[in-house]
């Protein structure tokens, strides 16, 4: 019955090398309770379908303002489109007619079955490099229903998994979920609560205790760290060290990947969504350095990047 299970995705990423071990093909899921300002996948934080514009492909034919039913596109005297986001239910028949793919929808809906199709595609590379396959997102456990029967269906093929996670699910989904998972990539944001919720919309709690339940029950080198080194955020010497003395505190983790931050506005701008982030410069050379020798102070190996 898993293969009627229906789920929203966004992309399906072929040879992915920063998703976790050996060649992967990575799901993006729809669907995130947190609201990071840094997000760099903005198209997964909605659970529905997305209208994206393109102004580099438009071509100004105004196809889409002749064919749009609820008449929510318009050209200024510059040639300037813009889309009354409010007025647009997302129908599709823009991005249909759009001769050049310049109006695109963001999110489809997919059987479990179709998706296996699709990451079996690949299996010699997942065979002869360790890889497998990955839930991202958004956050994969936003769909919990779906993404336990996608992870049952990759197991029952044989084909290694991998969970890209904020951490905050319900713990009686993630105990659902972890027999499934081989690999974790698990992100740590904010240590202080307050700060996690200014800056993520969610308290930090049920990512603590989740990450405490893998540790008990004896996945920690099974967890691939993640840190976002978010200029002025997350880099602060406070951040770092909540994180390296909660993680030490723990034991038992092996590796931590740091993501350094770069600019995705623009794809918000084309999503037309909120940008809040008040810098658009990554993160020095240094300010990686200090923070990869304080995490390799704790005893973890650090990798810079995915």
């Amino acid at each position: 019955m898993f293969k009627l299970v229906k789920g929203t995705i966004f992309d399906i990423k072929r040879y992915a090398i920063h998703d976790g071990p050996g060649i992967r093909t990575t799901v993006f899921m729809k669907g995130c309770p947190l609201r990071c300002w840094w997000c760099h996948n903005p198209e997964g934080i909605s659970p529905r379908p997305q209208l994206m514009y393109l102004e580099y492909k438009c071509i100004h034919c105004h196809t889409c303002v002749n064919v749009c039913p609820l008449r929510a596109i318009t050209f200024d005297e510059n040639e300037v489109q813009h889309i009354d986001r409010e007025k647009c239910d997302v129908c599709g028949v823009c991005a249909e007619f759009c001769p050049t793919s310049a109006l695109k929808l963001v999110g489809m809906t997919i059987t479990v079955d179709e998706l296996m199709k699709e990451v079996e595609r690949d299996v010699n590379l997942y065979d002869s490099s360790g890889g497998g396959v990955t839930f991202s997102g958004g956050e994969p456990i936003f769909q919990p229903k779906f993404l336990v029967e996608a992870l049952k269906a990759s197991k029952e093929r044989q084909i290694n998994t991998a969970l890209d996670t904020s951490g905050y699910a319900p713990l009686d989904v993630l105990k659902k979920v972890e027999p499934l998972v081989d690999v974790f990539l698990y992100d740590l944001k904010l240590f202080d609560e307050e700060e996690h919720i200014k800056y993520t919309g969610v308290s930090n709690k049920i990512i603590k205790r989740n990450l405490e339940f893998l540790v008990k029950i004896g996945r920690a080198k099974d967890v691939f760290l993640r840190f976002p080194v978010i200029p002025g955020i997350t880099d602060t010497e406070r951040n770092v060290s909540g994180w390296t003395r909660f993680v030490s505190s723990l034991g038992g983790f092996e590796r931590i990947h740091l993501l350094p931050f770069h600019d995705v506005s623009e794809k918000y701008r084309r999503l037309g969504m909120e940008y809040r982030m008040p810098t658009r410069e990554k993160p020095s050379e240094e300010t990686m350095k200090r923070i990869a020798e304080e995490f390799e102070e704790v005893g973890l190996e650090v990798v810079s990047g995915g």
